[in-house]
């Protein structure tokens, strides 16, 4: 896959901003004319430099640039915002890394249960699935939903089942499963017990295109040791997930209960629309409403203008953006990179 390449005017021709306990960064090229970019998570949580190797990290790292070069392939070629975040999303659903499709958590019941949902700005279309155990890249049958049936979400066997029925790739359970998130599920189960990193983990993507649509995708496994048929907000419209042109478009990860209570990324939205606030500030406000109430976790933020942001009141978010001025970063812990 064709990387992106950092370099120094490219990096500069990005304003980043950092706030104190949550961390906020917005960018724009004022430069350079932007023809597009995208804006992707890997997921929220105590994320510290001195708990991760270099080795990880750089890990981690590859991932989210081979995830931005994905879907910068599709943006400059001239394809659409919402052909864009689902290509992004695929590429973190497919590495183990993250907790979205291959390597997603488990539930109590050791199983995998997949969520995802995904929006097209233009006319605020979206399709959602929650609960699939067998379609190997949730994203693409959140995509069918929206494109090839009269509804919005499918849910458990009735999500597989259409996703089957559209021709998708179906897989074994056993396929998500990896020795790392077996042994995190049998030690929540021993202590009865989670840490931040076992109750968070979403992978997710905003983008705007060369005609000014927005989009945005998110997708999950949930929490470990979820109690089978849990939902989070991953798979809701207007909690995770939700872009409108001429607004903005949002992709969440974190606690989900505190996220759906919120109604996280429209509640954004509407503060953008009605409000006149920034995307920055919106974001901001959605998530002191759920620190209030005891959640945590973080928003990527696409304006329709093309100004980005990430704002996260965890202790760091995988992050990054690509755009067609050349630019392209990514970070993890929570002093901007």
């Amino acid at each position: 896959m064709r990387r992106l390449l950092i370099t120094i005017a490219a990096l500069a021709a990005v304003a980043c901003t950092t706030t104190a306990r949550s961390a906020g960064e917005t960018g724009m090229a004022e430069s350079t004319r932007l023809d597009w970019r995208i804006v992707i998570h890997g997921g929220a949580g105590v994320l510290l430099r001195q708990s991760m190797s270099a080795d990880k990290e750089a890990a981690y790292r590859a991932g989210l640039e081979a995830s931005l070069a994905a879907g910068a392939d599709v943006l400059s070629a001239g394809g659409s915002a919402v052909d864009a975040v689902q290509a992004a999303v695929i590429v973190m659903e497919d590495d183990e890394l993250f907790n979205a499709g291959k390597g997603a958590v488990m539930t109590a019941a050791y199983e995998h249960e997949l969520d995802a949902s995904i929006m097209d700005g233009r006319d605020r279309n979206a399709g959602a699935v929650a609960g699939v155990k067998r379609v190997k890249n949730p994203i693409l049958a959140a995509r069918a939903v929206m494109d090839q049936s009269e509804h919005v979400m499918f849910a458990g066997e009735g999500a597989d089942a259409f996703a089957e029925s559209v021709g998708l790739d179906m897989v074994e359970n056993s396929y998500f499963t990896t020795e790392r998130r077996l042994k995190a599920l049998e030690r929540v189960l021993e202590t009865q017990s989670r840490t931040d990193a076992d109750r968070h983990g979403t992978v997710g993507a905003v983008a705007i295109d060369k005609d000014g649509n927005i989009a945005a995708a998110t997708t999950t496994g949930g929490m470990t040791a979820k109690a089978p048929g849990r939902i989070g907000d991953s798979p809701l419209i207007g909690a995770a997930t939700y872009a409108q042109n001429g607004v903005c478009a949002v992709s969440a990860t974190g606690h989900g209960e505190y996220f759906i209570r919120v109604g996280v990324a429209k509640t954004i939205c509407t503060r953008v629309e009605l409000a006149g606030d920034s995307i920055n500030a919106a974001a901001q406000n959605a998530l002191d409403q759920v620190a209030d109430l005891g959640g945590d976790g973080g928003v990527i933020v696409m304006g329709a203008d093309g100004q980005y942001a990430y704002v996260f009141n965890s202790q760091g978010m995988y992050r990054g953006m690509a755009d067609s001025t050349g630019a392209l970063e990514t970070a993890i812990f929570e002093v901007a990179e």
